[in-house]
C-alpha cells in the first residue's frame, strides 16, 4: 500500500538573486491580493534582504499582469491576521537599502500603499493605481493617507482618495506619484534597469515619512475647501470626511502622530454599519450574476444587435450597444422618426466630444457601426432585437409579429418594456421560447442596472444570452420574474403610494423629499417624478384604474397635477416649478394648495410628521414589497433586490439596499413598524409572509443569500 502525501503549497512570496539586487515577487493568482500569506511572506523578504550584507538593493514586483491589486476578499470578515499591513509597510518604509517597486496591471488599495512605502517606484504603461478605499466605506490604513500628500501633494492625494478612482501610468507619473514610466512589458527587467541606474548613481533611501509638505498654510486652505465640498456631496457617508480628516493630520502632525490618526479612524470606519453596507452590495453585485439559466448553458452568439424604435431609450441602448464595440441597426417607421433617432444617438456622442471624452475620429469610428432604417427587412439577419417602442401592450404586440415573420430562426428578441406582461407578448408570436425582457433604465449608456425579465417559456439560452450581453454592456444584470413593474418598478409603486399617504396625511412633498435626500438619496420620490415625467406615472395609474381594488385608499394629488398639464423638468413645472428651464426645482404653493384641496375632499385632518416618521412608513412599504418579491419568486434572492435598488434607484449604497438595511435595522422592528401602521390601513399595510415567517425563526434576509461574505 502506497501513501500519497499532500504537496506542500507553493510560496506566495518568493526571491531571486540578481547580482546585488533581491527580486522579491508577489504571486497570489488571480491579482496578487494581500492575503496573510503574501503579507508574511514580504515582511520576512524584506527582514532577510536588510540584514544579509550581500544585498544592495531590493526589487518587488508582481508576477503576471498585477502588481498587487489591494486586500484578499477571501479573508474580509475573519479575524485579523500578523504582520499587519501597516506593519509590511513600515519594514518596507524602514529597511536600510534602496526598495523599488514596479507596479504594473492593479497596484490598487493596500498594493499602492506598499508602493508608496517604497523607496522609489517605476510604472509600466499598462499600470493603474488608485487608494479605493472609500468604496468600501473605508480609508487608506496602511500609511496611505499620509504618504500620498508627502509624495504628490495635498490636494491631489486627497482628491484621489475621496473618488476612489484609478490614474493611469502617465498620470501617475505628471503627479509626482511614481519616479519612472519604463517601456516594455517585463516588470522585472525594468526594474533591474532602474535599480542598476540607482546603485551606479550611488543613489540612497528615501524614505516617504522624512518629506515634507509644501506650503502647509495654502495645503490646509484647499483641505477647506475640499472639506467642504465633501461634506455636501457625502450623503451621510463616513468615511470620506474621515479621509479628510487623515489628510488634515498629516499636514498639521508628524508622521507618526498622522499614522496613529489614520490607524484609529480606520478602525473606526471598519467597524461602522456603512462599511458592513457597502461590502454587502459588493459582493451582492458578483452574486446577482449567478442566475440557474446562465450556469446551465452557454449564451447564443450575437455579432450583430438591432434596435426597434429610435426615442430616448431606443437611442441610449444603441449607444450601449455601440460602446460596446457591437454593430447596432436602428429600426423606425419613417425618415423623420429615423432623423430623430439619429439625431439622439449623435446627440450622445457629441456631449462626450465636448466634454472631452470623445474625438471627431472616435466618433466616426463608432457610428460606423451604426445603420439607420425604416425597413425591417434590415434586420433579417440580426442575432439579438431589443425593441423600445411606447409602452403600449398592443403596438408592442404589433412589432414582435413584424420580428417573427423577418428574424433569421434563434434569433433573441428582447422587449424594453418597464411594467407589461412579457408573457403576453411572447404569446403572441411563434417562438415564445426566444422572447426576453431587458429592462433598461434612463438614460441606457448611463444607468448600470438591466432587468433580465424571465417569461415562462423562455429557453435558457437566451436567458444565458441576455446576461452575457449586459457583461459586455458592462451592465449590472438581475435576473426578474414577469409581473407588472418586475422587481423595481413594482416595489416602487408600493413605497411612492406610502409616501402619497404620507402626503395625504399632513406631510408636504418638500418634507418628504428632504427626508428621503437626508437618507442618503440623491432626490426624493417628488423630484424623482418631476425628472423622470409625471405622465409616464399618470399613464400607468390610468392603465391599472380598472383592476384597482375598490377598497383600496387612492390619493388624487398627482393626478390633479397632470391635468393641468404639470409633467415636471420638461414642462417647467411639476411638484416644483422649474423657471426659465432650471434643473432645481423650487417649492409650488399652488401644488400645496391642491394637497389641500384633496386632503378636504377626502376628509383627512392633516399632521404633522417628522424625518424619522417619513424614513420608517417609506422603507417599511419598500421591504414589505421586497419579502413579497422574494416569496413570489420575482426576485431571486434579497440581494438581487439590494442590487435592483442600488444600481437603478439611487437607494445610498452605504445602506447596502433595503433589504440589507432592514436587516441592520432588525427585522422584528421592521415587522412592528408595519403592524402598527396596519392599525390605520390594514389592506396597505398587510406584513408579507415570508417577513413574519423570518421574525418567528429568528432569522434574517441574509439568511436567504448565497453570498460570499
Amino acid at each position: 500500500m502506497t501513501t500519497t502525501l499532500p504537496c506542500p503549497p507553493l510560496p506566495v512570496v518568493h526571491t531571486t538573486r540578481h547580482g546585488a539586487i533581491l527580486c522579491i515577487t508577489v504571486d497570489n493568482p488571480p491579482v496578487n491580493a494581500l492575503s496573510t500569506a503574501v503579507r508574511r511572506g514580504l515582511f520576512e523578504a524584506v527582514q532577510r534582504a536588510d540584514a544579509d550584507d550581500q544585498v544592495a538593493a531590493v526589487l518587488i514586483v508582481g508576477e503576471g499582469a498585477n502588481f498587487i491589486a489591494g486586500a484578499d476578499i477571501r479573508e474580509f470578515g475573519q479575524a485579523p491576521q500578523l504582520p499587519s499591513l501597516p506593519e509590511v509597510c513600515n519594514r518596507i518604509e524602514d529597511c536600510g537599502k534602496p526598495v523599488v517597486t514596479v507596479l504594473r496591471g492593479a497596484a490598487l488599495g493596500g498594493g499602492l500603499e506598499v508602493a508608496l512605502a517604497a523607496h522609489y517606484r517605476v510604472v509600466l504603461r499598462d499600470a493603474k493605481l488608485g487608494l479605493p478605499e472609500v468604496n468600501l466605506g473605508l480609508l487608506p490604513g496602511a500609511g496611505g493617507t499620509q504618504r500620498a500628500p508627502r509624495i504628490m501633494g495635498v490636494k491631489a492625494a486627497a482628491e484621489l482618495m475621496l473618488s476612489g478612482k484609478h490614474l493611469s501610468s502617465k498620470a501617475a507619473l505628471a503627479a509626482g506619484l511614481v519616479d519612472h514610466l519604463a517601456e516594455g512589458e517585463d516588470a522585472v527587467q525594468a526594474g533591474l534597469a532602474y535599480v542598476n541606474a540607482l546603485l551606479n548613481t550611488k543613489a540612497h533611501v528615501r524614505r516617504s515619512r522624512k518629506r515634507s509638505i509644501d506650503d502647509p498654510a495654502a495645503a490646509l486652505a484647499e483641505l477647506d475647501l475640499l472639506a467642504a465640498e465633501t461634506a455636501s456631496k457625502s450623503r451621510g457617508l463616513l468615511s470620506p470626511l474621515k479621509i479628510v480628516e487623515c489628510v488634515r493630520a498629516a499636514v498639521e502632525s508628524s508622521f507618526d502622530e498622522g499614522l496613529a490618526k489614520e490607524r484609529a479612524l480606520f478602525l473606526e470606519c471598519l467597524d461602522s454599519p456603512q462599511r458592513a453596507g457597502l461590502v454587502h452590495a459588493f459582493f451582492a453585485e458578483r452574486e446577482v450574476t449567478k442566475v440557474p439559466e446562465a450556469n446551465a448553458c452557454s449564451p447564443r452568439p450575437v455579432a450583430k444587435l438591432a434596435v426597434i424604435g429610435g426615442g430616448t431609450m431606443g437611442a441610449g441602448i444603441t449607444v450601449a450597444a455601440l460602446e460596446a464595440g457591437l454593430p447596432v441597426v436602428m429600426v423606425e417607421r419613417d425618415p423623420e422618426s429615423i432623423a430623430r433617432g439619429q439625431a439622439n444617438v449623435e446627440k450622445v456622442f457629441n456631449g462626450q466630444i465636448a466634454k472631452g471624452r470623445l474625438t471627431e475620429e472616435g466618433k466616426a469610428s463608432i457610428l460606423a457601426r451604426y445603420t439607420p432604417s425604416t425597413s425591417y427587412e434590415s434586420i433579417a439577419d440580426a442575432d439579438l432585437v431589443i425593441e423600445a417602442v411606447f409602452e403600449d401592450i398592443e403596438i408592442k404586440k404589433a412589432v414582435f409579429k413584424k420580428l417573427d415573420r423577418v428574424c433569421k430562426p434563434g434569433a433573441v428578441l428582447a422587449t424594453n418594456t418597464s411594467y407589461l406582461d412579457i408573457d403576453a407578448i411572447a404569446g403572441a408570436i411563434g417562438r415564445p421560447q426566444d422572447v426576453v425582457g431587458l429592462h433598461f433604465f434612463s438614460p441606457a449608456n448611463i444607468m448600470k442596472l438591466l432587468e433580465i425579465v424571465v417569461p415562462a417559456q423562455v429557453s435558457a439560452d437566451v436567458v444565458a444570452t441576455a446576461f452575457a450581453l449586459a457583461r459586455k454592456m458592462k451592465k449590472t444584470p438581475v435576473r426578474a420574474g414577469v409581473c407588472d413593474g418586475f422587481i423595481g418598478n413594482r416595489i416602487l409603486a408600493v413605497y411612492r403610494q406610502a409616501a402619497e399617504y404620507m402626503l395625504e396625511d399632513g406631510a408636504s412633498p418638500y418634507e418628504i423629499d428632504e427626508a428621503v435626500r437626508g437618507f442618503g438619496y440623491p432626490m426624493g420620490p417628488f423630484q424623482m417624478s418631476d425628472l423622470a415625467g409625471g405622465d409616464i406615472g399618470w399613464a400607468t395609474r390610468k392603465r391599472r384604474a380598472a383592476t384597482r381594488d375598490p377598497r383600496a385608499r387612492y390619493v388624487h394629488v398627482a393626478d390633479r397635477i397632470c391635468e393641468r398639464g404639470w409633467f415636471g423638468q420638461k414642462t417647467g413645472r411639476g411638484w416644483y416649478l422649474y423657471p426659465q428651464g432650471a434643473r432645481s426645482g423650487q417649492a409650488d404653493p399652488e401644488v400645496l394648495a391642491i394637497v389641500d384641496e384633496e386632503r378636504r375632499k377626502a376628509g383627512v385632518t392633516p399632521r404633522p410628521f417628522n424625518a424619522d416618521e417619513i424614513m420608517r412608513r417609506y422603507m417599511a412599504a419598500m421591504v414589505n414589497e421586497g419579502a413579497k418579491v422574494v416569496e413570489e419568486g420575482i426576485a431571486l434572492r434579497p440581494l438581487d433586490v439590494d442590487v435592483t435598488f442600488l444600481c437603478g434607484y439611487g437607494f445610498p449604497r452605504h445602506r447596502g439596499g433595503p433589504m440589507k438595511y432592514a436587516d441592520t435595522v432588525g427585522l422584528p422592528i421592521v415587522l412592528a413598524d408595519i403592524r402598527n401602521f396596519a392599525e390605520e390601513d390594514p389592506l396597505f399595510w398587510k406584513p408579507a409572509p415570508l417577513l413574519e415567517k423570518l421574525v418567528a425563526e429568528g432569522k434574517d434576509f441574509a439568511s436567504l443569500n448565497r453570498t460570499g461574505e
